[in-house]
């Protein structure tokens, strides 16, 4: 079975809508500012894009605050063709330790993701209805860890929920990925080493002594072969 090609479906969107006289309102659900420095390079060029930072799986809360300030940060320092404002969504770990109950020693990408990437995607439906935007979506598609069909099959069964249109995603494509980590550079954004949550830093943590024993065994090595 072929897969989707979220991108081109995204490319007729805009192709359509360029053809109208008035500019579509976004609501554009950002996991950070590294993550959306390319989308919304790329999206503000066709439609007037609020920023919707709401991450409740994000631990500890400071980390949140500093995310939500490098995603202003960024905001205000990118140029845009159409305008780019910031809606910061309350703190609410609690939402995310019930999303998530049951699944707190799933992998990376499992079903304990699944429920958190439908928790903000679902408060992004539910305000893009509310405020009357014509499309709303999420940057989360630009990494390389998550899969894409699944976030746009959440998106588009939300869609159908809260009756607002989903804009299809896959910001990976035409080396968005590549792109966002050169806008990341350029503007110092901070990049976080794990996705936020407190399971995928207990995760990173535990690999960490593995990865420095490796380095250091390889470093041991490399000084015996030069012997």
């Amino acid at each position: 079975m072929n897969r989707r090609n979220y991108q081109k479906e995204l490319e007729k969107i805009i192709e359509k809508q360029e053809k109208e006289s008035r500019v579509p309102r976004l609501l554009l659900h950002s996991c950070c500012a590294p993550c959306s420095s390319y989308v919304l390079e790329y999206l503000s060029r066709y439609f007037s894009v609020t920023v919707f930072y709401y991450n409740p799986n994000i631990w500890p809360e400071e980390e949140y605050r500093h995310r939500a300030e490098e995603q202003q940060r960024l905001i205000e320092a990118l140029p845009a063709v159409h305008p780019i404002s910031l809606e910061v969504g309350p703190y609410q770990p609690d939402r995310f330790f019930e999303a998530s109950r049951g699944h707190e020693e799933d992998p990376e990408g499992g079903e304990r993701c699944m429920a958190c990437y439908r928790l903000r995607l679902e408060e992004a439906a539910r305000l893009a209805r509310e405020g009357g935007y014509d499309y709303f979506t999420t940057t989360l598609t630009i990494s390389p860890m998550k899969d894409s069909e699944k976030l746009n099959s959440i998106g588009e069964e939300l869609a159908g929920i809260w009756q607002v249109e989903h804009l299809p995603s896959d910001f990976k494509k035409k080396n968005g990925y590549r792109r966002s980590v050169e806008l990341s550079r350029e503007y110092g954004l901070y990049r976080q080493n794990y996705c936020g949550c407190v399971f995928s830093r207990r995760q990173q943590e535990a690999q960490e002594p593995a990865d420095t024993q490796e380095k250091e065994m390889d470093h041991t090595t490399f000084r015996h072969c030069e012997k």
